[in-house]
């Protein structure tokens, strides 16, 4: 200080000033140095968490050089900071360094396509500059974590294709600068927080693939610069927002397989003008296809299947250019007219279509030739499950592109083109369920990348074409179900890839069933019902990873092979009903997962196996072979009468015990009876003539899932053919279910005295034992063709020109039910109640006639000197849910008025075409309050919009009055019905009053129109 004391007072102030800017100079190096230095041991600490053996893309990271050296990392102009970490798709794995949040100068975090694991760190929320921060397509897991929404720079957020299991936070909104928020394919609950719509710099939203739930927040329509909304795979409810469709900056809306319900609005390619992908599929939308969508010339995908749309598809396909995927399949969707499929022509302008998709329709007529003028894009086309006529235009070869080609159960007959064999990239062909006639062609065997052809349920005839021999990519092949003759050719018991299904089942094949050769992968074979000779053959058991052999209803005889009990994973061996011979191979017991095996119907011979699957009577099927010994050593011919005479000895005193201690059960059982159960013993036990279980099993084909019509509480009911040539429907009771005994005597009991032309006929019962040796149950009733009422109220069923149940019909029907109630309530011998109507439980006869069925909860009401006995299936809760009255909740008896209930709903069911069950009845909300507020303003709100389309078509202007002269009373008579108070419900009888008046003021009103077809208004048909 004295030197400067010396110095002139302006030139000390420069030494002073010197000093201090070399003294900060020499402070800001040794801060920067420190700094690198932190982010250095930052990033080495990340290392050092990763797993060594993906470590190589970074063995530039070390200490003797500098980060913004290293690989990935980005430094700030000067060198002094890291500001950019770049990581993705290098296969990293292992954890996530807490380390990583002392990178405070980082603005970019990209960790995307690796392998890591375990979860995020809390020290990310330490990243207060992070601008940009991407760890998709990991392992990561846990949850989000809290302090994630501090980073308040944050522009992208994408942790999608994770295993994070979390819910939205609720402050995710104080993000306001984020644009891209990407969090699908994760394991992401609960609702969707409406203060995301507050982040109005939002352009991209993506929660798909996980389990949210709840509506969609009409919050996210103040996103104005939204691109993108995909929500898609979650568990969401409700309707869309109206405000969601005003959102005209979205490029991509993708709402896709949710439970979303409501009308897409017609003008929504209006609204939404700049669309490119429209995927709405998977839910349950109703109303038309939105027709603006074809305006939309630049759109690339419009996807709404799987819903349940109806009407014709809309004009203007052919303004789409740029389109590549049209799915449509799976809804209501007609085709009108002769130029009802003029839509397919139209689709050729698209020259880039690659996925067509307009399957499990109703479409009809013929498919036009045109078709082979699609895109040379094509890469699947889906048609199946419609009712195309005609033949298979041979146009369908020059698609060149297609690699699945699906017309599966339509109508269509001729002869398969041999055009088809110059789809040279065809994978997959499934022409099942339709009426083609003719030979295979060999052209097919040129399909060599062909995995899956299936040509089953049609009328082909000829031989199998040895060409298939070429299909060595071949993976399922069902040729099922035809009338195909001559041998199976040896070619195809050499396709080494055949790994899935060879069904050659139900033909008119014949010879010896070829040595397998190669075909050492296929799971399952069938060549049942057929008449194949000869012997098995041991090559069988060459076949490794058979599970399932399938060989019944042929005229294979000799030995079974040995050798099968070789084929450890096989689980069902049915060798039924043929000419086998000999005694069962031991070996069999080897098998130890088969779990179903059916020897029966041969001439086998000797003692039955002990061990394996032998060891499950309820698993094997023996019966038919009069030489096997089941209980006791089989002696061998010829050692004399004696042996035979111990045997029957042994087994007359097996019998006498049995019948001892039976009797003896019987004697305590009876005792210990309530005397009411006594006294009506006798009163449940069937008077029907009866028939036997062989009889039954022939008639159903063994009840086969062919003949299976559906399952219900207490068994399963199959179709089936009489000796005598009647069809009928056999209900088959299953035994184990408890209570099945009771509804057996139930549904005799309330059936042997009821004659009603609107009850199902009871024509015979059985009450026997299997070829198990267990007990047996049937019911024999009429057979009714035109299925269930439940079937036409879903759609399940139309009638041959495409269209449901008419207005008329409806009416009819519901008369008919209410006839039967009023017969069984007031009219029967004894009157019954039913306690379980239901669409399910009413069938259709062939003339629409409908008839009350299945009896199996009913109640008879006998009155004696003292009180009522119920003589009743069961003593709970009786009926099914959304159709028991809410007094049976309580506690209170099955009553007449019960009955009327249940039929309200089912009229409210039947003009709705709503069931009471539907998940839009929540929250109090039920099918009867529903309609009961809407008939406050306009009825046709809550009428099956299939009804509406089939009354109203010709002047749709008069709909709401027409439906108010029609369709109010009866209705109307559904509400008086189901009154929640029992005494307040209306009597089946005024029911029935109140329809037919209701049905005379239709016919009438009809005939005072001349202006109206009333044959194709009414169908009318009075019974």
């Amino acid at each position: 200080m004295a030197l400067f004391s010396e110095l002139p007072v302006h030139f000390a102030l420069l030494l002073l000033f010197l000093f201090l800017e070399l003294h900060n100079l020499l402070i800001g190096v040794s801060s920067a140095t420190l700094s690198i230095s932190s982010d250095r041991e930052a990033l080495i600490s990340f290392k050092s968490e990763l797993s060594n053996d993906t470590l190589n893309p970074l063995s530039s990271w070390n200490h003797n050089s500098s980060p913004c050296n290293w690989t990935g990392v980005l430094c700030d102009k000067h060198g002094q900071r890291v500001t950019g970490l770049d990581l993705s798709g290098l296969g990293l794995s292992g954890h996530l360094s807490p380390y990583i949040g002392n990178l405070s100068s980082l603005q970019s975090l990209q960790l995307q396509n690796n392998q890591l694991t375990g979860v995020i760190p809390d020290q990310i929320g330490n990243l207060f500059n992070l601008r940009l921060l991407n760890m998709s397509t990991n392992m990561l897991e846990g949850k989000l974590p809290s302090n994630t929404t501090h980073l308040k720079q944050l522009q992208i957020l994408d942790l999608s294709s994770n295993k994070i299991a979390s819910k939205i936070p609720e402050d995710i909104s104080s993000l306001q600068k984020l644009q891209a928020l990407k969090l699908g394919r994760n394991s992401l609950y609960g609702a969707i927080p409406a203060s995301i719509g507050n982040i109005s710099s939002l352009k991209n939203i993506s929660f798909g693939t996980n389990f949210l739930t709840g509506w969609i927040p009409s919050d996210l329509g103040r996103l104005h610069n939204l691109i993108e909304l995909d929500l898609t795979l979650n568990n969401l409810t409700g309707t869309v927002p109206p405000v969601i469709y005003n959102l005209s900056s979205l490029v991509n809306l993708a709402l896709a397989a949710n439970s979303l319900w409501g009308e897409i609005p017609q003008d929504v390619g209006q609204k939404l003008p700049k669309l490119l992908v429209f995927n709405f599929c998977f839910n349950k939308f109703t109303g038309g296809i939105p027709g603006s969508l074809h305006n939309l010339t630049n759109i690339r995908v419009i996807r709404m299947a799987s819903n349940l749309l109806e009407g014709t598809v809309p004009p203007g396909l052919g303004n789409l250019p740029f389109l590549r995927m049209y799915n449509i399949g799976y809804n209501r969707i007609v085709s009108s007219g002769v130029r009802g499929l003029d839509f397919i022509t139209s689709l050729t302008n698209s020259t880039h279509l690659n996925f067509l998709a307009i399957d499990g329709n109703m479409l009809e007529g013929v498919i036009p030739e045109s078709i082979g003028n699609l895109s040379k894009d094509l890469t699947k086309l889906y048609m199946g499950q419609n009712r195309f006529n005609g033949s298979i235009p041979s146009s369908i070869g020059r698609l060149s592109g297609l690699k699945l080609l699906n017309l599966s159960y339509n109508s269509i007959f001729g002869d398969i083109p041999n055009e088809l064999g110059q789809l040279e990239g065809l994978q997959e062909l499934s022409l099942a369920g339709n009426e083609i006639s003719g030979g295979i062609p060999n052209s097919l065997g040129n399909l060599l990348k062909l995995n899956q052809i299936d040509l089953s349920k049609n009328k082909l005839v000829g031989r199998i074409p040895t060409s298939f021999g070429n299909l060595q990519n071949l993976l399922y092949m069902d040729l099922s179900s035809n009338k195909l003759d001559g041998s199976i050719p040896m070619e195809i018991l050499n396709l080494p890839t055949l790994s899935n299904v060879l069904n050659l089942s139900m033909n008119f094949l014949s010879g010896p069933i070829p040595q397998i050769g190669r075909l050492i992968t296929v799971a399952s074979i069938d060549f049942s019902s057929n008449q194949l000779f000869g012997g098995i053959p041991s090559s069988f058991s060459n076949c490794l990873s058979l599970e399932n052999l399938f060989l019944a209803r042929n005229q294979l005889s000799g030995p079974i092979p040995k050798a099968l009990g070789d084929v450890k994973g096989l689980e069902t061996l049915d060798l039924s009903s043929n000419q086998l011979f000999g005694a069962i191979p031991i070996e069999l017991q080897n098998l130890h997962v088969l779990k179903f095996l059916n020897l029966s119907y041969n001439d086998l011979e000797g003692v039955i196996p002990s061990g394996g699957v032998f060891q499950n009577l309820s698993a094997i099927h023996l019966e038919g072979n009069r030489k096997l010994c089941l209980y006791f050593p089989c002696m061998p011919h010829g050692h004399g009468r004696n042996a035979r005479l111990y045997i029957i000895i042994a087994i007359v005193l097996t019998l006498i015990l049995c019948l001892t201690i039976g009797l003896l059960l019987y004697i305590k059982n009876k005792r210990v009876k309530v005397t009411a159960t006594a006294a009506t013993s006798e009163q449940l036990k069937p008077h029907v003539p009866m028939v036997s279980y062989d009889e039954l099993r022939l008639a159903t084909e063994e009840f086969s899932q062919e003949n299976l019509l559906g399952v219900g509480s207490f068994g399963s009911v199959y179709k089936g053919h009489l000796s005598h040539g009647a069809t009928v429907a056999v209900k088959v009771l299953d035994t184990l279910r408890t209570g099945s005994l009771k509804s057996f005597f139930a549904e005799c009991e309330a059936m042997k005295n009821s004659r009603h032309r609107n009850l199902v006929k009871l024509i015979t019962s059985c009450s026997s034992v299997d070829f198990k040796n267990n007990d047996f149950l049937a019911l024999v009733y009429e057979y009714l063709c035109n299925g269930s009422l439940e079937d036409w109220i879903k759609g399940r069923r139309n009638h041959a020109n495409g269209n449901g149940l008419n207005l008329m019909e409806r009416l009819n029907i519901a008369i008919d039910v209410a006839c039967a109630l009023d017969y069984l309530h007031n009219d029967s011998e004894i009157p019954v109640v039913h306690c379980d109507l239901k669409p399910s439980n009413i069938l259709l006869d062939e003339d629409m006639t409908a008839k009350v069925g299945d009896f199996g909860l009913a109640r008879s009401l006998i009155q004696n000197s003292t009180n009522q006995v119920s003589i009743s299936s069961t003593h709970v809760l009786r009926g099914s849910i959304g159709y028991i009255p809410p007094e049976y909740g309580w506690g209170e008896k099955p009553s007449a008025a019960g009955d009327v209930y249940s039929f309200g709903i089912v009229l409210l069911e039947l003009f709705s075409g709503k069931s009471p069950t539907d998940e839009c009845f929540t929250g109090g909300l039920s099918i009867r309050r529903w309609v009961q507020s809407a008939m406050k303003n306009k009825t046709v709100q809550v009428i099956d919009p299939q009804l509406l389309s089939l009354t109203f078509h010709d002047d749709p202007s008069e709909g709401p009055n027409l439906q108010l002269n029609y369709l109010d009373a009866t209705v109307g008579v559904g509400i008086s019905c189901t009154a929640d108070n029992p005494d307040e419900r209306i009597g089946i009888r005024d029911a029935v009053r109140q329809l037919k008046a209701a049905r005379d003021s239709l016919l009438k009103l009809s005939d005072e129109s001349p202006r109206r077809d009333t044959e194709r208004y009414f169908h009318v048909s009075i019974k």
